[in-house]
């Protein structure tokens, strides 16, 4: 899975971007992990783990609503009892927000119901999450400075990966020489 990237630069966070944990960072909720920007103002950040999957289906999280196989994500430690989507299927949805080309994020939870019940969009349309990843004004500033993150694009397909296990080390892989010794560093060096 190739992302045609500059491995030599960090790019500057954005919506649409997504943040790669360096092999080392400790903090278990963000280990290994993959996040989408939603958002990046002078307020702050607010992400989602792309590569985190839970058992749960989204119509045990909503009281009815309709069959539908798409996976939930855990999203991050921050509101875990909120439920939180992004989708690439547009103006299908109301109220939703662009965050790349063709990416959006949320929108009305009727206007999905709607858009499931009458067919017109597959789960593989949509990723669930359970909680969000945040950081406060200047917080994920002071990460990348202590180089926690690497900040970079992706494609979509990479967003809506289904083998979401893999995608940490594949993105890495895809970024060039330098970033592939990275993704080969094991989990835990000290049992080497």
């Amino acid at each position: 899975m190739s992302n045609n990237l500059n491995p030599e630069m960090n790019e500057e966070p954005s919506k649409g971007k997504i943040l790669i944990s360096e092999p080392f960072l400790s903090d278990p909720n963000f280990k290994r992990s993959i996040i989408l920007l939603s958002e990046h103002n002078e307020e702050g950040t607010v992400g989602f783990i792309l590569n985190k999957p839970t058992q749960l289906k989204l119509n045990q999280l909503l009281d009815d609503f309709p069959e539908f196989d798409s996976p939930v994500f855990f999203g991050g430690p921050v509101q875990i009892n909120t439920l939180q989507f992004i989708h690439k299927v547009g103006d299908l949805i109301e109220d939703a927000t662009e965050i790349g080309d063709g990416l959006y994020w949320g929108g009305s939870f009727e206007s999905l119901k709607y858009v499931i019940e009458s067919n017109l969009v597959k789960p593989e349309d949509f990723r669930f999450f359970i909680g969000y990843s945040g950081w406060t004004e200047g917080q994920l500033d002071n990460e990348l400075k202590i180089n926690s993150w690497i900040v970079t694009s992706t494609k979509t397909e990479n967003i809506f990966s289904d083998e979401p296990d893999k995608l940490w080390a594949e993105i890495l892989r895809g970024m060039g020489k330098k970033f592939a010794i990275l993704a080969s560093f094991p989990e835990n060096p000290s049992v080497n």
